[in-house]
């Protein structure tokens, strides 16, 4: 990877201003029959120029959304859209300010399980989603049909939820997918009516949770603490070992090192040639144990930037409309770390609000001995992308709460 950590004349720090929110589910103005509330499990910009944001949600359910808008929903007096003002925004950063709210273009279904993955292709005319179907689907984004679905226990296809989804080959003529089957898979989208797939991948001991690829290479990310580099064009396979659960790959754009991220709130840079780690990212604040959360570049490839895995113990209301936690959020925190010297540069609240549940006290059941009823609150921000594959001014986060925020400068 080039160091690109020095900064350009004219080229701004990390984005840390909220600039628009994609409700999705929770939008007021979607027709009853999407209003199906859930967790955002993938985010993709569209290819370049990266105008449009595609989502993937708990609910079943695929959304297009443009980000730019004229129109505020915030309480405070903002005449203009944070997005395409050049002037930075004050409300936006104070505690309680709401963005304004992109536009839903259009919605996708046809899935009947929750959409865990999105890859938009290159050429912005198709993208294939998949999930909980133990499938994966080819769609048309204009028409909003299916074109293609890949696979089914009988035609070859995954035994399981399908993880991961990526184009790849040339002119995206591949789909590769990777599940909890333990298996990567390769599909032939030009080849007409053959959903089977051409190659299977299946050196895995556990699940699959990521895969990338670069050229007539295939890298996955396994559960088994594993990352397999497979060479197409020679027929071979390299594996590096990780201590925990690989959980999120990001290929910086030469291909020469590669974001790992596994279940021991570490993230680490990997030099690809010969396998040594080029630097390791954490926080004492910052936890990534139990939960899938992806990782990228962004600011051309100056900043790591992950979401994370909060938990905290509230007093039970009815009302549920006690105040947030004291820096802002209530819907989590994104983090961001210099490539070059390993230092957090910005840890930022994501507005929203989290999920909650009650939990055991210390007497094992739902109330402690002798304290009052509680309730544990958990934020994930699970999924994360960024403009212009890391070289936009713009990115966007989505997890636990069902709302999408983007983020600008």
């Amino acid at each position: 990877m080039k160091d690109t950590n020095t900064k350009k004349k004219g080229q701004s720090s990390f984005p840390q201003r909220p600039v628009a929110q994609l409700l999705g589910s929770n939008a007021n103005n979607v027709p009853n029959h999407q209003l199906l509330s859930g967790p955002i499990h993938a985010v993709s910009y569209s290819a370049s120029p990266s105008s449009y944001i595609l989502t993937g949600s708990a609910d079943r359910c695929i959304r297009l959304y443009n980000p730019n808008t004229t129109t505020t929903t915030s309480n405070t007096a903002e005449p203009s859209s944070y997005i395409t003002s050049s002037s930075s925004s004050p409300a936006a950063s104070q505690k309680g300010a709401i963005p304004p709210s992109g536009r839903l273009i259009q919605s996708y279904t046809g899935h009947g399980y929750q959409v865990l993955s999105l890859s938009i292709a290159s050429d912005n005319a198709t993208f294939a989603s998949s999930g909980g179907d133990r499938a994966v689907y080819l769609w048309d984004v204009t028409t909003a049909q299916t074109l293609r679905r890949f696979g089914a226990s009988a035609n070859g296809g995954h035994s399981g939820r399908v993880n991961y989804v990526t184009f790849g080959g040339v002119g995206d003529s591949l789909v590769i997918s990777g599940g909890i089957d333990t298996s990567v898979r390769i599909w032939d989208v030009k080849a007409g009516n053959n959903n089977k797939p051409i190659q299977v991948l299946d050196d895995a001991k556990d699940a699959i949770s990521s895969v990338v690829v670069t050229g007539e290479e295939i890298i996955a990310g396994s559960v088994d603490g594993r990352v397999r580099s497979y060479d197409l064009r020679m027929g071979r396979c390299v594996t590096d070992v990780f201590a925990n659960s690989v959980t999120s790959l990001c290929l910086a754009r030469d291909g020469e090192s590669l974001l790992v991220g596994s279940l021991e709130s570490k993230l680490r840079l990997m030099d690809r040639r010969d396998g040594t780690c080029l630097r390791v990212f954490g926080h004492e604040g910052w936890r990534n144990e139990e939960f899938r959360v992806q990782s990228c570049f962004g600011g051309g490839e100056r900043f790591v930037v992950a979401g994370g895995e909060e938990e905290s113990l509230e007093e039970y209301d009815d009302d549920d409309d006690d105040d947030d936690d004291d820096d802002g959020g209530g819907g989590g925190k994104v983090w961001a770390w210099d490539l070059v010297t390993g230092q957090l540069v910005a840890k930022i609240p994501v507005p929203g609000r989290a999920s909650t549940r009650k939990t055991a006290g210390r007497g094992g059941g739902i109330y402690g001995a002798g304290s009052e009823e509680r309730k544990k609150r958990t934020t994930v921000i699970s999924s994360i992308a960024w403009k212009e594959d890391g070289y936009g001014n713009q990115f966007c986060v989505g997890g636990t709460s069902g709302v999408v925020t983007v983020y600008g400068e």
